[in-house]
């Protein structure tokens, strides 16, 4: 059964029932979407719902969780800023206002993105958590199948079937909790950086960090500032951090700029250089760098350099300590590979995030099984095949999705236009 019968077929189910295809369906019904279905609100779902919406083409977002860009609302530390600065993190069709600062804090963005949700009318179906999404090939359309929290005991139902089908869950789905020897008896608080809102009620207690990513940098610079005593592990002892500015403009932004005229290895010579001069050695504090440079390692692995903004400046001082990775944990104290064992009142996993989308995508050609990332790498990953497209797992964060956003606009608007010629 070909596209053209099966919308045949459910006009014919439309006079019977006025629910199939209306958004707003009751549990247990079947939706048809015309134009696409997103699954994700977060920043690159809304994205792509404002290309689309621009270029005439109708959307649907479904959400999981109660609110747009979940993460940020409810897995995110409170003196969270946006690492780059905003013109980088920007999405399309809306710039920031023009008062907000360089690099606008959490509660700013949340705010710029409530505001595109405004402007743009979006309004995506909360508390709907996909269960599978799988290519009908007789009918040539996706199936998604949803479970819808609701206030009775029992789950409901809702199946939706479209033409074209937006992957928008992000690289950031499910906190990574890493398996360490022993961790189960430890007496004192562990937590995940999406739990972690603040060191306020850490005041005066030893803390260990696990990863030293910018979420780990900056959750020991906020307990430090707290007068916790705080330790940081660095897994694997190599990492890659940088100033946030250089030259009085953004390293990234510069960064970016020179690969316009230089070559990768070229670029990362100059940014080490000025690394060095501007924050010292670091391997000297207990962090040392990788072979390859940032932009080079950041290509072939997706590995992001930190963005110093101010935790080197503890660890210098010695108000941060650094460790070696974990041996074993006992009920109160940790025993590191390098033999220091060390008592701790609490332990923060900030241990990163990772794709969902194998869990429930039943398709194995565009995402890896591995990763959960698409297989083929920027700029390439956006598109698969039978109307199926991935937004926001670049690993370039807000600007990759930006990117990716529009292209998948521009596309299924020339299929859209195409199809509406057909049935005309």
């Amino acid at each position: 059964m070909l596209l053209m019968d099966y919308l045949n077929e459910v006009q014919g189910k439309r006079a019977h029932d006025p629910y199939f295809d209306s958004a707003a369906a009751s549990p247990g019904r079947t939706v048809w979407v015309p134009g696409a279905l997103i699954v994700g609100a977060g920043p690159s779902g809304l994205a792509t719902a404002a290309c689309l919406k621009a270029r005439g083409v109708p959307s649907l977002i479904v959400e999981r969780a109660d609110c747009i860009a979940s993460l940020w609302q409810h897995k995110t530390y409170d003196r969270l800023r946006l690492h780059l600065p905003k013109q980088c993190c920007q999405l399309p069709l809306m710039p920031f206002p023009t008062d907000f600062p360089t690099y606008p804090t959490k509660q700013q963005f949340l705010g710029y993105l409530e505001s595109y949700r405004t402007r743009f009318a979006l309004e995506p179906v909360f508390n709907s958590a996909v269960e599978t999404a799988e290519f009908d090939r007789r009918c040539e359309v996706w199936r998604v199948k949803t479970v819808v929290a609701t206030t009775t005991a029992r789950p409901q139902e809702v199946e939706y079937v479209c033409q074209w089908l937006v992957v928008a869950t992000g690289e950031n789905a499910e906190a990574v909790v890493p398996e360490l020897d022993g961790i189960e008896a430890f007496r004192g608080p562990v937590v995940h950086t999406s739990s972690y809102r603040s060191g306020e009620g850490f005041a005066g207690k030893k803390v260990l960090v696990v990863g030293c990513g910018n979420s780990g940098m900056e959750v020991c610079l906020d307990l430090c500032n707290y007068k916790a005593r705080t330790s940081l592990v660095v897994r694997d002892s190599v990492v890659h951090v940088l100033p946030q500015q250089m030259l009085g403009t953004s390293t990234f932004g510069l960064s970016m700029w020179l690969t316009k005229w230089f070559s990768i290895r070229a670029v990362d010579r100059f940014l080490l250089l000025m690394s060095r001069l501007m924050l010292g050695d670091t391997a000297r504090l207990g962090l040392t760098r990788p072979k390859l440079g940032p932009l080079e390692l950041k290509g072939l692995t997706g590995k992001t350099p930190v963005l110093d903004v101010g935790t080197l400046a503890k660890i210098r001082s010695g108000h941060i300590k650094v460790r070696r990775g974990i041996k074993r944990i006992t009920h109160q104290a940790v025993e590191f590979v390098d033999g220091r064992v060390e008592n701790f009142d609490a332990i923060v996993l900030a241990t990163g995030y990772k794709s969902n989308v194998p869990t429930w995508l039943k398709e194995r050609e565009m995402f890896s099984e591995k990763d959960g990332l698409p297989r083929r790498a920027f700029p390439n990953g956006w598109k698969g095949e039978n109307g199926l497209f991935a937004v926001g797992f670049t690993k370039r964060g807000l600007l990759g999705a930006a990117i990716d956003a529009r292209r998948i606009a521009e596309e299924i608007e020339l299929r859209w236009k195409a199809d509406q010629t057909k049935v005309k």
